[in-house]
């Protein structure tokens, strides 16, 4: 028994299932997923993102059981927040292929113009005929919303670290709603947009960039409503609470990305541009 002590700081994890059924399961989301855009039905690809919504739920218990029962030492939570870092890297780089399209096609309208049978642009940007948001309406709202909810969230870390529950509490609370409010507002402003996502440049590129932003917004929201759920069950201590931690990084990275949509993509390339008025 004494051979096998642990006597160092590093957590080695028990056989766990997960990773093969994630594998599984998202290749199971994939292929639906490709068979459902060819003209088949959903039902593989519903099926493939229950199995992999299932492995989340499954594989994050576990983490959170093995942090409850001390396997997370301050080793192993540096080594967390390095892994936490590299995601939120990959995911910088993620967004940066948008705003790398977008610009592209801004800065360069005329070769996107004569690129295939189209006319894409017509030599300018934005192309000929769109009638683009106003930045100062719904979307500098939503960058209000947003920066509020860095802030209430702010307010609920440092309650945690003062070992205040009810701050901690109406932190996440408030953070939530207004996670919420930014995804209702931004559905009602895909509503009343004038262009469409296929058939110009600047559609694909505009969608493809706040979709995919708002896409985070709501993974972001639900792990910050998973924190509350678990700040209620007491989870979080001052010394111990690497998962909210995470979802604040996650939530700043949020923040930042919308500041630069709405600054390059709102702002900026509204200029000179027809404003659409609803």
């Amino acid at each position: 028994m004494a051979a096998h002590a642990k006597n160092h700081d590093y957590h080695l994890v028990d056989l766990s299932p997960w990773p093969v059924v994630g594998s599984i399961a998202a290749f199971v989301m994939a292929l639906g997923g490709i068979m459902w855009m060819h003209g088949g039905v959903p039902w593989l690809f519903a099926a493939g993102c229950v199995g992999v919504l299932y492995v989340f739920y499954g594989w994050w218990s576990d983490v959170i059981r093995e942090a409850n029962s001390g396997y997370h030492t301050p080793v192993v939570q540096l080594h967390h927040r390095y892994g936490m870092i590299l995601f939120i890297a990959s995911e910088v780089m993620f967004f940066v292929a948008w705003f790398w399209a977008y610009f592209d096609a801004a800065f360069y309208p005329d070769e996107i113009a004569q690129v295939g049978r189209v006319a894409f642009t017509g030599g300018v940007w934005p192309p000929q005929g769109v009638e683009v948001f106003d930045p100062w309406h719904l979307p500098l709202f939503n960058t209000l919303v947003l920066l509020l909810s860095g802030t209430t969230v702010t307010w609920a870390h440092h309650a945690m670290l003062e070992n205040d529950r009810e701050g901690l509490k109406w932190g996440l609370i408030l953070t939530v709603i207004l996670g919420a409010l930014f995804s209702a507002v931004q559905v009602l402003e895909y509503t009343q947009a004038s262009f469409d996502f296929s058939g110009n440049i600047y559609g694909a590129t505009f969608f493809m960039a706040t979709g995919f932003h708002g896409f985070h917004v709501f993974i972001g929201t639900i792990f910050l409503a998973v924190c509350l759920l678990r700040a209620y069950r007491g989870d979080f201590t001052p010394k111990q609470h690497l998962g909210f931690e995470f979802a604040a990084w996650y939530w700043h990275f949020v923040d930042v990305v919308w500041l630069f949509l709405f600054a390059s993509i709102y702002v900026w390339g509204s200029w000179g541009a027809t404003i659409a008025h609803h």
